[in-house]
């Protein structure tokens, strides 16, 4: 294990306290997974080298998804990809007529992050990148940069949006050479989405469209195209919290929407998308629901049904949808020594057997739930090692005797009315529903 920097433990303690993944020092804290991570390893670099995956990370809440699509981004920026990640919401979808797909979109490019700003807020850096390659290779070829900024973009016009893609990359040089900080601006603006007419495009950079909910598909793949003229190996885009799409009431919008992630799911399993990669995060009731999740729409439940053959112990992780296995007590225990060494450091004050008997108390209150929703758990142990860090008095023992684990139970769910849209269910139907 690398040695821990000072903000990478902070970032580490505040997240964990909070009962959030943090986004700094995953690799500190990181236990089991080991064959799901191996295969998403697996899709990063066919994403690099010119391909494109899918997955659907599923698992139930606290199960830990979150840290797994944030590990897998963080492969993803080691591998020299750069990646998009946001969170569904009720004003954030895939497919709306409100602006809310539009709203996604740009949630996504701000947090654009790659290996050197993994933070997010890359974007600019992506296109000065883009640039300044331009420049050098004009100097080298005795061209103007112009010039070579429109070979390079040239074959955009043929994708859906190119043309005033490549239009607004051209606007940007312009910006950059004339020192005119205002039209780069809007440039950055147009390319994250944040203009909301057709007019005021027009009017800043002198383009006709502006991304919208019908072309925020297409944006993306304008985007992972333009990230590898840039010099980067591709593109992850990553959504999370897609039960989300589950709670829309109206049938239609979720249809919509779940239309959209088959005209994804389709490019990538024919090979239509380059360099670019997808993760969707969900609970198994958006996946495997027959009324209101994605088995309700039967195109999707005939690509994403399970191997068959795959049961009794036996494992299938080629296909689109990964179920995150529970961790075991085992791997639990390790990541509570994992933690205490971020906290304590290489002089632990908790002993091997205080591990085991918070373990214990936690069995004793909430069950199984400790370890297979592990997120209230890890919570509770972190307060306990705050506790002790700052009263070096008090015994380990009478702090555990008096701890309150609650299960999680994960994101309220009562709001979610199950006769909305239903339709009669067969019996073999029904026996997907969870």
């Amino acid at each position: 294990m690398s040695r821990l920097k000072p903000r990478e433990r902070d970032a580490i303690v505040q997240a964990l306290r909070a009962g959030v993944v943090p986004k700094l020092g995953l690799r500190h804290i990181q236990v089991g997974r080991a064959r799901e991570i191996e295969e998403l390893v697996k899709d990063m670099d066919r994403i690099a080298d010119g391909g494109s995956a899918i997955r659907f990370i599923i698992g139930e809440y606290g199960s830990g998804k979150t840290f797994f699509m944030n590990l897998i981004r963080l492969v993803a920026l080691e591998k020299g990809l750069v990646v998009m990640f946001a969170d569904l919401a009720p004003d954030r979808r895939i497919h709306a007529t409100g602006g809310q797909a539009r709203g996604l979109y740009a949630e996504m490019a701000r947090n654009l992050a790659t290996r050197t700003k993994p933070d997010g807020g890359a974007l600019s850096n992506v296109v000065e990148r883009f640039v300044s390659q331009a420049q050098h290779d004009a100097e080298a070829q005795e061209q103007s940069t112009d010039d070579i900024i429109r070979q390079r973009l040239a074959h955009f016009e043929e994708l859906t949006g190119g043309f005033d893609f490549a239009q607004v990359i051209r606007r940007y040089w312009e910006g950059h050479e004339t020192g005119d900080e205002e039209l780069k601006s809007a440039a950055i603006r147009w390319l994250r989405g944040e203009f909301a007419t057709k007019t005021d495009a027009r009017k800043a950079l002198g383009v006709r469209t502006i991304v919208n909910d019908a072309s925020v598909y297409d944006h993306l793949k304008l985007m992972s195209a333009f990230v590898c003229e840039a010099g980067y190996k591709g593109l992850l885009v990553g959504l999370d919290e897609m039960v989300n799409l589950y709670k829309l009431t109206s049938s239609q919008a979720r249809n919509a929407n779940y239309e959209q992630i088959l005209r994804i799911l389709n490019d990538v399993l024919q090979g239509s998308a380059e360099n670019l990669g997808f993760l969707m995060g969900g609970t198994p009731e958006f996946l495997m629901n027959t009324r209101r999740g994605l088995y309700s729409y039967e195109a999707l439940q005939s690509r994403l049904a399970e191997n068959t053959f795959a049961r009794d112990g036996l494992v299938d992780l080629s296909g689109p949808v990964i179920r995150l296995a529970s961790l075991t007590p085992e791997d639990l225990f390790v990541l509570l020594a994992n933690i205490r060494a971020v906290m304590q450091g290489d002089e632990a004050i908790l002993p091997d057997h205080a591990l085991e008997a918070f373990m214990a108390h936690c069995s004793d209150r909430i069950g199984e739930a400790y370890f297979r929703t592990p997120r209230n758990t890890v919570t509770a142990f972190v307060n306990l090692l705050a506790v002790l860090e700052q009263n070096p008095g008090v015994e380990w023992s009478d702090l555990i005797e008096e701890l309150d684990v609650a299960e999680d139970s994960g994101d309220d769910m009562s709001d979610v009315d199950e006769s909305v849209g239903a339709v009669p269910e067969s019996d073999e139907l029904a026996s997907f529903r969870l």
